[in-house]
């Protein structure tokens, strides 16, 4: 009798959670009773959604391995990062939240600014950390650290960082502060630099544009994006079948400096840019190599996108001469309230369970990373988390699904203006673009514009004819939501939440 018993105690503590693909090897993932997948997500910066070949028929740039993500998995038409800037997306990525609700309002956050991610906050690497994942982060964070500085500001690179992707759930971070034209430029292992050797470089110009500012004597530009792809695929490498892993890769690059090593130079007859992105294409190769060579290709979901729309840094005018728009058919570029500032490439690939070759033209928004790996896990989301954030698993999965997964999705711009997307309808709560292309903020408030913009998508995807004046109970409905959101402190089902500080709906001086 007592043997029996034994017997079944050590099935049920020891054996069982190995056979059904728990204990060290991750929860159920409860969907295909298999282990919990490995998450790959590959951020590029400032990435057009018109560079990828694969959405693009007349894109000069043959992306052939993303191309082939694409085929092995799923596409989306209408994806949305969830500003057309970087940090804020950033912010929205990690934690499920738009990042108007702190206090970043507008703008992106310097090399040397503090956190914007509260050691107290979710995020997506907290939360599979807690699931039993190994959690890395590799490459760009410009989320802001906690760096020892003296009075002056100047910043005391012997001492280790607080408060960075470490207290954020992720188990191990290699890369630098923020974009790869804001110093410092040294690279960060964990909670410190790699070297404390620091000169001063000085500005440089042009398309491989950086800011003058401290730089590590091991820190070349040129060869950042290799670097921190060899850390990539090293990680990988490095890991087993035994426990899933989550390995967020935020790209530096095709965002300035424009530094395409020598064997991509000139080999998308475009331009520097052009070439830049063919890199960024190889690296994700690169990525996908290493997953198939370790035998992870299988049980990994790896994700490809970008923080937001082309900077007007790759000079427009020379890919038009060839015949490229890194924007496609969109309105507008890169800090843009228009869908060219912030609809972006979003493919997703998990052999065995997304559709090889399939398309979405779900609305979606790069805050639904969080909720989604919730629902992977077969966890629930407190209300104090992923105030933004649906998961789109079951569009992932071609399982049946309410549609819209979204009630509306808000867009924000680099000066801070905001949007309202619901089905085909986008309302813009400002004059002009609110960022980089005309009309820009300071001409728009000049000219004789209506305050407001609302456009059907279905009918304008160009956004060419507002019609603001042809519908006020749509503008009124559109806003009393906007209003909802930011009162309730969240766009999802839940509990109120509170924002930091005052949140304005339309500029200063403008009226509904």
């Amino acid at each position: 009798m007592l043997n029996k018993w034994m017997a079944n105690l050590f099935l049920g503590v020891f054996l069982l959670p190995y056979l059904t693909g728990c204990g060290k090897s991750g929860k159920d993932n409860g969907n295909t009773g298999e282990q919990s997948p490995n998450i790959v997500y590959i951020l590029a910066d400032d990435l057009g959604y018109g560079d990828i070949s694969y959405l693009n028929d007349s894109s000069k740039i043959q992306t052939s391995n993303i191309d082939k993500l694409a085929e092995e998995g799923m596409s989306f038409t209408d994806a949305h990062s969830a500003s057309a800037v970087s940090t804020p997306t950033r912010y929205g990525i990690l934690t499920g939240r738009y990042s108007w609700r702190t206090r970043l309002k507008s703008g992106v956050l310097w090399g040397t600014d503090k956190p914007l991610i509260d050691s107290e906050t979710m995020t997506v690497a907290s939360l599979l950390n807690d699931q039993g994942y190994n959690t890395a982060c590799i490459g760009k964070w410009h989320l802001g650290l906690d760096w020892v500085q003296d009075d002056s500001g100047r910043v005391d690179f012997s001492k280790p960082i607080e408060n960075g992707p470490l207290a954020l759930g992720f188990q191990y971070f290699y890369g630098i502060s923020s974009s790869l034209d804001i110093p410092p430029y040294v690279y960060i292992e964990n909670d410190r630099v790699t070297s404390t050797s620091i000169d001063t470089i000085q500005e440089n110009e042009g398309k491989g544009f950086w800011r003058k500012g401290p730089i590590a004597e091991n820190f070349k530009h040129k060869k950042v994006l290799p670097e921190l792809t060899d850390k990539a695929v090293d990680y990988i490498n490095r890991q087993s079948q035994d426990k899933p892993f989550f390995l967020y890769f935020p790209l530096p690059a095709p965002h300035t400096p424009i530094l395409p090593t020598e064997p991509f130079q000139g080999k998308t007859n475009t331009n520097a840019y052009g070439d830049f992105v063919l890199m960024v294409d190889h690296v994700v190769g690169q990525v996908m190599d290493a997953l198939e060579s370790k035998g992870l290709k299988g049980n990994t979901l790896i994700v490809f996108t970008s923080d937001n729309g082309c900077s007007p840094r790759a000079d427009f005018e020379e890919l038009a001469e060839v015949g490229h728009d890194p924007s496609y058919r969109f309105r507008g570029h890169k800090a843009d309230i228009y869908e060219g500032g912030h609809r972006i490439p979003f493919i997703a690939r998990w052999p065995g369970h997304i559709e090889e070759g399939s398309t979405s033209d779900e609305t979606i928004c790069l805050n639904d990373l969080l909720a989604t790996c919730a629902d992977m896990m077969n966890d629930t989301l407190p209300d104090t988390a992923g105030e933004d954030s649906y998961s789109i698993l079951p569009v992932l999965l071609g399982q049946e699904y309410q549609s819209p997964i979204r009630e509306a999705t808000v867009h924000h711009s680099v000066n801070g203006s905001f949007a309202i997307r619901q089905g085909k309808w986008k309302l813009i709560f400002c004059p002009g673009s609110g960022g980089w292309s005309d009309p820009r903020p300071e001409k728009a408030g000049e000219m004789d514009i209506p305050s407001l913009q609302l456009y059907n998508l279905e009918k304008d995807i160009d956004e060419s004819n507002n019609v603001v004046s042809e519908h006020p109970r749509l503008v009124d409905k559109l806003t009393d939501l906007m209003d909802q959101y930011i009162e309730q402190g969240r766009s999802t089902p839940g509990t109120k939440q509170q924002n930091y500080g005052e949140i304005e709906l339309l500029p200063e001086g403008y009226e509904r």
